[in-house]
């Protein structure tokens, strides 16, 4: 079985490296698809309450027969949820539906700034944590900005900041501040939804020099990076195929050669307006 890294987050929990996504899994698909990523080795799952399948990924991972403790999962405060009291609430309906005790990692999933309410929320998570619902909390979405007045309000910086990131979105002036603040980056939309774009000239390069797929690399440049990673797959070959990516390495000029694909391109919403 592949051997998965783990990150250690800045209140000295550690984060598997490389889990599985599930947004956009339907709900009645997505226990099989946990317990099928469980039984291949995948320890790290990422839900949220607006992708409406926590209560199947909850029930997968019952299903898994693995220890609760063995397995990392995430999952995040939607938007209409913002607020001290409404964001605690949320959480209990999402342990709820999960069927767990406790999170591993809460996130808040969009700063929403026109609401106005990210620091109040982010209070709720640190009072979650504190309570033992949630054992590490982080943001998701967040730009410098709004990192930096949740921590100036409450002096407790987030673990963790998961945000739109690939070869085409680097994000490297944010990572910055991650690194500076001992955030970790979790990477959602890891190949930018595919299709053309893992067509590349560049990545399929790579990818006939390593005998390995475009996604693979881009999967494999993620990790390199020191990222947080979590494909999604409803399938279980490619599940396989996706963990396949921690079985061989890049060497400097790959790397090299796709830091030059960014391009400051989004696939998802810009978190300056969304929410």
């Amino acid at each position: 079985m592949t051997t998965i890294p783990a990150i250690t987050l800045n209140d000295s929990r550690r984060i598997p490296q490389f889990g599985l996504g599930t947004w956009q899994t339907p709900a009645d698909v997505a226990a099989r698809v946990v317990a099928e990523a469980i039984a291949i080795g995948y320890r790290h799952i990422d839900t949220a309450a607006v992708y409406q399948n926590e209560a199947s990924v909850g029930q997968g991972i019952a299903a898994s027969g693995i220890a609760r403790e063995q397995i990392f999962v995430t999952t995040k405060l939607w938007n209409a949820d913002h607020g001290y009291d409404s964001a605690l609430r949320a959480l209990d309906k999402s342990l709820a539906r999960l069927k767990l005790d406790a999170v591993d990692l809460y996130l808040i999933h969009w700063p929403c700034p026109a609401q106005g309410k990210a620091v109040d929320s982010w209070k709720a998570l640190i009072e979650a944590r504190r309570a033992g619902k949630a054992k590490s909390i982080g943001v998701s979405n967040f730009r410098a900005e709004d990192l930096q007045r949740i921590i100036d309000e409450t002096g407790e910086i987030p673990a963790v900041n998961q945000i739109e990131l690939h070869p085409w979105l680097q994000q490297r002036a944010l990572r910055a501040v991650h690194a500076n603040h001992g955030i970790v980056t979790q990477s959602w939309s890891p190949l930018a939804q595919g299709g053309a774009r893992l067509a590349d000239a560049t990545l399929a390069s790579i990818a006939a020099k390593h005998r390995k797929t475009a996604a693979q690399v881009a999967l494999r440049w993620h990790v390199q990076s020191g990222l947080v990673v979590f494909p999604k797959s409803v399938h279980t070959d490619r599940m396989r195929e996706n963990l396949a990516a921690l079985d061989f390495a890049l060497d400097d000029a790959d790397m090299a050669a796709i830091g030059k694909l960014d391009a400051g391109k989004r696939v998802g919403p810009d978190p300056a307006v969304f929410g």
